[in-house]
């Protein structure tokens, strides 16, 4: 029997544990928080629950357009939301998810060490429990599953009342007067999203020109105008350099070149850093990339052999539906399973902003340089039947595939939902389906979906060489 420690209980490291376990290995996980851990806890389980709650917010405020009308409330603003009700249930939310992860886990024959762990010597982990004690830990193979956390720039520090990272936003008493988000990225749309559609003050502060800088040109342009709309504030090219705070009630953030935004709080949302301090490294002789994270090969093997790394802690594409299939993947091969490389080319991601923004697989600009000349169909939402009963005209589907085949290598949702309506692509994408059979697919009248078949359609015309 194979004898597998995983550092680290998030998603990579719990799912690499249920497939360890199915194929008969014995299985030790060390973590110190909950199974889940960050992604379930304080990230993508509360935030999403955080964005639900705020969208109620706009489901009252957009109920009169569609002659629903709510008796005895004159007008909603931010002192209608209990926060710290919302908090509260968001994380309890969270906690919940762990929970059911841990009694699928233990159902089997996985032991659980409540702890931390590192590397201590060839094939060996020792664990130091909660209350201090140590256990060595045999190891024919050890995932490295420990995670990311928080980046913090010099200049300021987080204290958890004004000065926020996003783990510490879900205990706020009340909604922020006037709530500074500090980086653009993913994470930073979204909680701004949130806490715009609660009633805050809201100003985002960007440092390219456009938000969302790694995301579809144009997708990003639709949730800026979506935004703007909203009455948030975006500052462009403009990139924080100092913060500090301002009697008991201001935060000020100073920027590059001089100028400065005063809130009542700050949330800095720049980036995530790999958890590869104190797991022993040294000890294996395995040092972290240029990036900070540990560096693999296609199916999760760092170079020492009998040590596996996946999820956060590699650095790169931080998602928990990737650092799951990277757990995967590390276990079917270190247990002698058929396995393929992970296909960098048919990544799905969401960001759940409202519109929400949905992508799969390559760019024209990454395809093309991959060698793949492309084709690019794109349909707006705002003639869909189904988008206009749901006020949901904002956003468009793109699809990409390749000239000659008509293989669909890529595309873009932005919509209500888009996190659901990505799927037909993403199944086109990883299975090189081409755009004639995602054309030919039916589906369901009035729908969403059907702007997904519809755009194909046009795109299967397009690439048709008798009519090029």
């Amino acid at each position: 029997m194979q004898r597998i420690v995983i550092l680290g209980g998030g998603p990579a490291g719990y799912e690499a544990a249920l497939v360890a376990d199915e194929l008969g290995a014995a299985v030790t996980i060390v973590a110190d928080e909950g199974l889940g851990g960050n992604s379930v806890l304080w990230d993508c389980v509360p935030s999403k629950a955080l964005i639900v709650a705020s969208e109620a917010m706009g489901w009252v405020r957009t109920a009169d357009e569609l002659g629903v009308h709510i008796e005895g409330l004159d007008g909603v603003d931010r002192t209608v939301v209990d926060f710290r009700k919302v908090g509260n249930g968001v994380l309890e939310l969270g906690a919940n998810q762990s929970r059911d992860i841990e009694r699928r886990v233990l159902a089997g024959r996985v032991e659980l060490v409540r702890g931390r762990g590192r590397i201590s010597g060839p094939h060996e982990v020792t664990a130091t429990r909660e209350d201090g004690t140590e256990v060595v830990l045999p190891a024919d193979y050890v995932l490295i599953a420990t995670g990311s956390t928080a980046r913090v720039l010099p200049f300021f520090e987080p204290d958890g009342e004004r000065v926020l990272v996003s783990q510490q936003a879900y205990g706020l008493p009340e909604v922020p007067e006037h709530l500074i988000v500090v980086g653009s990225g993913a994470t930073g749309a979204e909680f701004a999203h949130a806490f715009r559609r609660f009633g805050a003050e809201v100003t985002l502060v960007s440092s390219r020109d456009l938000i969302l800088p790694t995301e579809d040109p144009d997708a990003a342009a639709v949730i800026e105008n979506v935004f703007e709309r909203r009455g948030m504030r975006i500052l462009r090219n403009s990139r924080a350099v100092s913060c500090e705070r301002r009697g008991d009630d201001e935060v000020v953030v100073g920027l590059k070149g001089g100028g400065e935004v005063v809130g009542s709080h700050v949330l800095f949302t720049v980036g995530q850093v790999p958890s590869v301090t104190d797991i022993g490294l040294e000890a294996c002789g395995i040092e972290p990339g240029r990036g900070g994270g540990i560096e693999v090969d296609g199916v999760g093997r760092t170079s020492v052999r009998w040590v596996y790394a996946a999820g956060d802690v590699l650095g790169g594409v931080m998602l928990a539906s990737m650092a799951a299939m990277q757990g995967r993947t590390a276990m079917w091969h270190a247990l002698g399973e058929a396995v393929q490389p992970i296909r960098r080319d048919a990544v799905v991601a969401t960001i759940f902003t409202d519109p929400e923004v949905a992508t799969v697989g390559m760019s024209p600009e990454e395809a093309i340089a991959a060698g793949y000349p492309v084709e690019t169909a794109r349909l707006d939402f705002r003639s869909n039947p189904r988008a206009k009963m749901i006020h949901g005209t904002d956003g468009f589907v793109k699809v990409h595939a390749m000239v000659g085949s008509g293989t669909v290598v890529g595309g873009v949702v932005v919509s209500a939902r888009a996190s659901d309506l990505i799927q037909p692509l993403a199944v086109a994408v990883q299975n090189r389906l081409s755009v004639s059979q995602l054309a030919q697919t039916m589906t369901v009248y009035p729908s969403m979906a059907g702007s997904v078949a519809e755009c194909a359609r046009m795109l299967m015309v397009r690439l048709d060489p008798a009519r090029r």
